[in-house]
């Protein structure tokens, strides 16, 4: 067996959001497409989600917000937000799918079955908030995965770090006011969804565990290795987490449609390098990524396969 997983469902596909939207189905074929044809395809060992059970996703979104979606999807809506969170009948079942591949990797890392693993999932998760679906999120998979390894396995510190190009407004809002999870974003700024200052570092016990880079249009890779040298490994050196999750967007891409920064495929490999090296040393190698966004096909495909490559290295 790998010691590298690789979740992926063909569902996945259902999730139709129209074929003008950047969030569409062609972004995973891309993905699979050109993996099965690379090197790393043979490092990683293939498994297949099940959707997630109600109970660990109620940790974070609460049981009528979740009934909402569901009603909403399967009575046909196709836009749950002021208009870009676009869903179909079978999205509420796509998104349980999504939790599920995410809480399957957690139980890998965690039982020692796997170093790290990779959900290649969607709809993605990191704008959702406790109660609201936006930025083509419903469920934050993320926040869920890191919620669940902290009541089944009693870890004490989780670490999500963000680098999607858009701020994950989601995720730091439900960790906003907690100290047990480090939130860490690199992301352009100012861009959608407006959050994401500096100044904002969480508050109460939660002060200081939300760490936020910001970064103006047109940063390459020089910009944000800095930033992660400078702010986001120091900050993981001193929480010291227990599991490393990546909310890992792909559209900083120089040739991402949806931005304007200028990273390559080869910038993720490097972002990955980094997180592993700080997984080795405080969370035994323990590190869960899961797909964010991401919106030019070629650039997708080709980041995500160098990402897995260094994380299979």
């Amino acid at each position: 067996m790998s010691r590298h997983a690789f979740y992926y469902h063909a569902d996945f596909l259902l999730h139709d959001t129209g074929s003008s939207h950047p969030e569409r189905p062609q972004r995973l074929q891309s993905v699979m497409g050109s993996l099965i044809k690379s090197v790393v395809w043979s490092h990683l060992d293939h498994l297949m989600p099940a959707p997630a059970p109600l109970e660990p996703i109620y940790a974070v979104h609460p049981e009528n917000y979740v009934a909402t979606i569901r009603r909403r999807c399967h009575a046909g809506d196709r836009i749950l937000d002021e208009g870009d969170t676009h869903v179909c009948e079978h999205s509420y079942d796509v998104a349980l799918l999504a939790v599920g591949a995410v809480l399957q990797a957690v139980d890998g890392v965690m039982s020692g079955s796997f170093h790290n693993a990779f959900c290649a999932v969607r709809p993605p998760g990191h704008h959702a908030e406790t109660s609201t679906a936006m930025g083509f999120c419903l469920f934050n998979n993320v926040a869920i995965g890191a919620r669940y390894a902290q009541h089944k396995y009693g870890i004490e510190r989780v670490a999500i770090i963000d680098w999607d190009v858009h701020h994950g407004n989601g995720t730091q809002e439900i960790f906003y006011e907690d100290e047990s999870v480090l939130y860490a974003s690199l992301h352009q700024y100012p861009l959608y969804p407006g959050t994401g200052d500096a100044s904002e570092k969480g508050k109460g016990k939660g002060e200081g565990t939300t760490v936020n880079c910001p970064l103006p249009a047109g940063s390459d890779e020089a910009a944000y290795a800095k930033a992660f040298e400078t702010t986001i490994i120091p900050a993981l050196d001193h929480f010291r987490p227990q599991l490393v999750m990546i909310s890992a967007g792909f559209d900083a891409h120089r040739d991402d449609p949806l931005a304007q920064m200028q990273l390559t495929e080869e910038s993720f490999a490097h972002f990955t390098r980094m997180i592993k090296h700080s997984a080795a040393t405080h969370a035994q190698n323990r590190i869960v990524s899961v797909l964010e966004g991401g919106y030019n096909l070629e650039a997708l495909a080709r980041s995500v396969e160098s990402h897995l490559s260094e994380l299979a290295g």
